[in-house]
Formats: structure tokens, sequence, C-alpha cells
């Protein structure tokens, strides 16, 4: 299996528990957890790459165990070759986006190898960043921050490409633009992908299989090619599940 996980999380907040039981298998290279907000689309996200640990069961991707309560498995965030894009971008507002881009490689810029500053700026070209490489990121428009974002995480080479919520922060007009600039993307670097979102129109982004999430479990699965309609899926959305047992 490309991704497989179940997972379980309990988190408290006053006095309302949140009970995560997130389980699912395929190996479809691509993943859309759509459901509303607070349904632990993120939550499960941040579990596969290491930035929060289930109280048990177990995260495999592409035959790797990355984390397993059973046999004593946790994988640190670092060692596992994820890449996570972050609903905000998470630039460094101080560094330049020639800075950015280079940052998630082993050295500050000025102490990198003529290898590694030869490869930030081929990703710098392939996100068309050229131009405003010595910008910083309240010097260019939302677009060219998601490029930002996604020419950091790939110059690494991971082996999984985290996206939460990708689209957020971006209005109508460029939102449908990124969508297809991300999916050539996707093409091109042929990268396994997670994808959180709570909007219909990202679901079809590329073929995948569709896991719909609510009151912190999956209700509802769907392998590539038996995506519902948007009416279909907001029926299902509005549905109330029991958590898996």
């Amino acid at each position: 299996m490309l991704f497989e996980l179940d997972i379980k999380k309990t988190l408290t907040a006053g006095n309302h528990p949140f009970q995560l039981h997130s389980r699912l298998q395929t190996e479809d290279r691509n993943v859309v957890i759509l459901g509303p907000s607070g349904s632990g689309k993120s939550l499960t996200l941040f579990a596969v790459a290491g930035l929060v640990t289930p109280d048990e069961g177990h995260i495999r991707i592409n035959g790797r165990t990355v984390f397993d309560s059973k046999e004593g498995i946790h994988i640190a965030a670092r060692h596992r070759n994820v890449g996570f894009v972050f609903q905000n971008y998470a630039l460094f507002p101080h560094l330049t986006v020639r800075e950015n881009v280079a940052f998630g490689l082993t050295k500050p810029l000025w102490k990198s190898s003529w290898e590694d500053r030869e490869k930030v700026e081929k990703y710098l070209d392939i996100f068309g960043l050229g131009h405003v490489a010595n910008n910083r990121p309240s010097e260019i428009s939302g677009g060219q921050k998601q490029r930002v974002a996604l020419a950091r995480t790939l110059v690494t080479d991971p082996g999984i490409l985290l996206l939460d919520e990708p689209f957020s922060a971006l209005d109508q007009p460029l939102r449908q633009r990124m969508r297809k600039e991300l999916s050539t993307t996707l093409n091109t670097f042929e990268i396994p992908m997670m994808l959180v979102t709570h909007d219909f129109e990202d679901v079809d982004l590329v073929d995948n299989t569709m896991a719909v999430y609510k009151n912190g479990c999956i209700g509802h699965l769907f392998p590539s090619g038996t995506h519902p309609g948007p009416k279909e899926l907001a029926g299902l959305i509005s549905e109330t599940f029991c958590p898996i047992s």
C-alpha cells in the first residue's frame, strides 16, 4: 500500500474531548481529505508528517513504517522524508525568495555547495520565481508565495508531499489558476500527495482517493474514478458519522 493509516488520537480542550480515528488504505498515488473545519483533517496530516504523535496505531508510507505504537516505532519528522506546505505557507519574512527556497537544504545559501546553489536556481526557474528571487515575502503576490512554499518543499526531494488547505489564502480567480499550476507540478514531479481541503473544487485536482471526514473519522472512502458529484458530496458531509470502532 502507498498509504496505510490506522491511528487514534484524543485531544481535550476544556471539557470537550476530540477523538480522531483515521483508518485508510490505498495504492493511489494521491489522497484528498475532504471535510468541514474541526473534523480531524489537518490533525491526520500532522500525524503523517510526524508533527503530532498518535496515541495508538500505525502509519506506513510506500511500505515504510514511520509510526507503530505496538512496535515502538516513531521516526522523527525530520527523518520521514516528508514535504509539508502549510496553510499560510510559513515563509520567513526576513529572507528573500531565493533564501526561502534554499532554507530546506542542509546549509545556509552562502555556505552551500555549487550543486545546491544551482539546484535552487533551477527550482526558481521551474516555478517562475527568478524575477522576484531577491524580493521578500511581503513584496510578492499570494500566488507567488504559494510557488515559493512549493519550491522550498520540493527542492529537498521529499518522498511525499503534504498540503494543508493550499488554496484557502487565495481569492477565487487566483485559486482556480493555482489549482491548474499545482496539478501540472504534481504531474511533473510524480510525487505522492496528501491534500487537506474543505472545498469541493479541490477534489478533482488530480486522480486520487478521496476520504470524507466528519467527527474525527473517515465516513466515506472513494477510490480514484468513483467520486460523487458536488451535490452528493454535500449530502455526505452533512451526515453524522459514528466513530469507526
